[in-house]
């Protein structure tokens, strides 16, 4: 792509940029007029609207032309949408890219869509997410970015699947069937009769998106944030993916060499290793494998950051939370980016019975009790419309009036630019979405500030998650404990049904039996021999 005359600045530094460098800088002030035209009086030395960058058409190999335009999409973030076209051979193309920078952690989104309003909702897809059509397991692999919605979605994959079927038909018959299986499920989406199915997006860049609404629940849409790997910040530009060249000691890879060597707390039998240098020898980690994890005590460890990939510190402290269990706190930091994340994990043996928490808030001194949010938990506030699927905050330890405070602000960031003082999310954003929003940030700001009566319910499955009790080991009249069997559902989606943790009469490895109660409950798939209690 050819660099426009408009943009060229005379430094030898600017010229050597690609045209998105500097367009980029050049739209950093950019505001979109009111009306669809814009005027074109305009100062030379003002940013315009729209960029125009004379480039090569691949088709033909003539001179076209791109045009780019900056904007701001409501719930997200700035992207650039692109168009070219060519006058010679009348060739098109669009395209979207991200304006802002890669985001710390990889963003995935699943949306189970169940009716015709969904089928509106937007989708920025960047030209490294991947998406998947899990209903009907079709994935749309890595390419072309698109600033589309789910009905668009749909209709592409449609089209795609459909190009050269009669062609098909008549040379292979049998794939053209395959196929053909595939296009009519989608004919009855597109026509909005194939309710519910499931869609995700899965971006390692943290720059695709699904539009939320605040009407979702049941787990309807869920957001959740990973590390990227080393071969996905690799791909990214951030750093460089383990090499082979790398292989050393009696042939180990150094994957498995550092798996070695850096602790881990999955297993029963690891070592947290104080105050590890990232320059330590085999040696040094030898002298230390026989420290153990003392609770109270902070520890360090080497690790490369999620953000940027430079080296960083993993902090761990253990905690032991009275009248519940051990967890341990962990945080990382990194001085070369700023990047700051924190998490909880519980410890001890899994609970045969899942548990729900039962915390009746009636006055803002039941907002200072501390709570546990483990990562496998579902939170539900019916009053106030809101619900946190498993895995979308990772696992928290902080007060209720934190907890909701964190919900609040990460919902706010999603839904409304993080520079939108008033609020409004751009001019695109329908009033009745806007009022809808208003309404529901509304009701949480008079709950964290004490003026609504409501009822926390944690559902975990796992039992890790926990509210403090500021009367115990007296009963508190406002908190409930229900303990339920999982269902077998639950159990293959956490991987217990594929645990064997008894050693069986033949010396091999077996899954744990359940009581007879238990499995009786189970197949009548009844959750009940359920404990209700008041907390002690």
């Amino acid at each position: 792509m050819a660099d426009n005359d408009d943009l060229d600045r005379g430094d030898e530094r600017e010229s050597r940029e690609s045209p998105f460098a500097t367009l980029q800088k050049r739209v950093a002030g950019l505001k979109v007029q009111d009306g669809d035209n814009v005027s074109k009086e305009v100062d030379e030395d003002e940013p315009k609207v729209v960029e125009s960058i004379e480039s090569l058409c691949i088709n033909c190999e003539e001179n076209g032309e791109t045009r780019l335009f900056l904007t701001k999409i409501p719930y997200f973030r700035e992207i650039i949408i692109m168009s070219f076209s060519c006058d010679h051979c009348g060739f098109e193309n669009t395209d979207i890219q991200s304006a802002g920078q890669i985001q710390e952690r990889g963003a995935k989104y699943m949306l189970k869509v169940t009716e015709v309003d969904d089928m509106e909702r937007q989708i920025v897809k960047s030209d490294i997410a991947i998406l998947r059509l899990d209903t009907l397991d079709i994935e749309v692999p890595a390419g072309r970015g698109r600033l589309t919605n789910i009905e668009g979605v749909v209709c592409d994959i449609l089209k795609d699947l459909e190009a050269g079927q009669r062609q098909r038909k008549k040379d292979d018959p049998e794939l053209w069937q395959k196929i053909d299986d595939l296009v009519q499920p989608l004919l009855k989406m597109a026509l909005n009769q194939n309710f519910p199915f499931t869609i995700t997006l899965d971006d390692p860049s943290g720059n695709s998106w699904i539009e939320p609404s605040s009407k979702d629940k049941d787990a309807k849409y869920q957001r959740s944030e990973y590390p990227r790997t080393p071969e996905q910040n690799a791909a990214l530009g951030l750093g460089e993916a383990p090499s082979s060249a790398e292989d050393d000691r009696n042939g180990h890879t150094r994957s498995e060499i550092l798996s070695s060597e850096t602790p881990t707390t999955a297993s029963p039998t690891a070592h947290v290793v104080p105050q590890v240098p990232t320059t330590s020898t085999p040696t040094d980690q030898d002298a230390l494998e026989d420290v153990d994890i003392l609770e109270g005590h902070s520890y360090s460890l080497p690790t490369p950051c999620p953000g940027c990939t430079k080296p960083a510190h993993l902090n761990l402290q253990l905690l032991n939370i009275p009248f519940f269990k051990q967890v341990v706190v962990s945080a990382v930091m990194c001085t070369n980016c700023n990047y700051r994340s924190s998490d909880v994990k519980t410890g001890g043996e899994i609970p045969r019975l899942g548990k729900k928490i039962y915390l009746d808030v009636r006055d803002p001194v039941d907002l200072q009790r501390d709570i546990l949010k483990s990562e496998t938990c579902h939170l539900k506030i019916d009053e106030i419309d809101v619900e946190v699927a498993p895995g979308t905050m990772g696992g928290r330890f902080t007060t209720v009036e934190g907890l909701l405070t964190q919900i609040r602000d990460d919902t706010r960031g999603t839904v409304f630019d993080t520079d939108d003082a008033e609020g409004s999310g751009g001019d695109s954003m329908p009033a009745p979405k806007r009022e809808a929003w208003t309404r529901f940030f509304d009701k949480i700001d008079k709950a964290i500030k004490g003026e609504l009566q409501y009822t926390i319910l944690l559902e975990d499955p796992l039992g890790n998650s926990y509210v403090q009790n500021p009367w115990a080991p007296e009963p508190d009249a406002r908190l409930r404990e229900v303990e339920y069997v999982r269902s077998k559902e639950v159990e293959d989606e956490l991987g217990l049904s594929d645990m064997k943790t008894r050693l069986g009469e033949g010396g091999e490895y077996v899954r744990e039996a359940f009581g007879k109660e238990e499995e009786d409950a189970r197949k009548e798939n009844q959750p009940v021999e359920a404990v209700d209690r008041q907390t002690r």
